[in-house]
């Protein structure tokens, strides 16, 4: 089952050229599944008295063009398959006259909450969804080959504004953190993020770059070297 809804780009969402920033798009397609979970009754506080969660695996977000401040958008999303614990979602943004501003591909998996370990799904957690025809588009390996060097950013700690409601650092604010770190001037096309492990409060992030031609790949470290995320931008 698709779903969808409209909005306008607000100029809370802008950056500083005017139009709708990368973060604004992803939290519009996080907003459309959410919507979508509680539109068919699996929504988070179902979720809750289940004691489950969905964390998002990994992200391929094409932007062909980003709104302006009052753009009218429409915001798609539908499941496309699931398997085993995972559960895979396409995303579409376009104009209010059918123009496709930015499409997505998403892996996520299904986490038992008192564990913390992926669990497998039923149809009591699939069926509402439905299940639709997978969008047209290239699709790239949910797993981002890292680079084979990388030059150590400054570290910080996670605040309590990165967190979500499952008390980790939102997908969202993992990929504003790797953006920090782009060259000027780089205007995003294609953006992936592989989420390798949750972060939490007064966790300390140790970021490394590398930059390759018109790619540049943002490893998010914890402090052993291992990645909490990896994200890769293309021009």
């Amino acid at each position: 089952m698709k779903y969808s809804f409209g909005g306008r780009v607000r100029y809370s969402e802008i950056g500083e050229n005017g139009l709708l920033t990368l973060p604004g798009v992803l939290n519009y397609f996080q907003d459309c599944s959410t919507f979508q979970s509680e539109e068919v009754g699996l929504g988070i506080s179902v979720l809750k008295d289940w004691k489950r969660f969905w964390v998002l695996s990994a992200w391929q977000v094409i932007v062909e063009r980003y709104p302006a401040m009052g753009e009218e958008i429409r915001t798609s999303t539908w499941a496309y398959g699931f398997r085993g614990f995972m559960g895979f979602r396409n995303f579409t943004m376009d104009t209010v006259d059918g123009e496709r501003l930015a499409y997505a591909n998403t892996f996520w998996t299904y986490i038992h909450a008192e564990n913390g370990f992926p669990v497998k799904l039923t149809e009591r957690d699939t069926t509402a969804y439905g299940i639709e025809e997978k969008l047209d588009m290239d699709y790239a390996p949910r797993k981002i080959l890292l680079p084979e060097e990388t030059q150590p950013q400054e570290s910080f700690t996670v605040q309590k504004h990165h967190l979500d409601t499952n008390h980790h650092v939102n997908n969202c604010q993992y990929v504003q953190m790797a953006m920090d770190y782009l060259p000027e001037d780089f205007c995003i096309h294609q953006m992936r993020a592989e989420y390798k492990q949750q972060a939490r409060l007064n966790d300390v992030i140790c970021p490394a770059r590398a930059i390759e031609d018109n790619k540049t790949t943002i490893l998010l470290n914890d402090q052993k070297n291992e990645p909490y995320a990896v994200v890769e931008f293309e021009r």
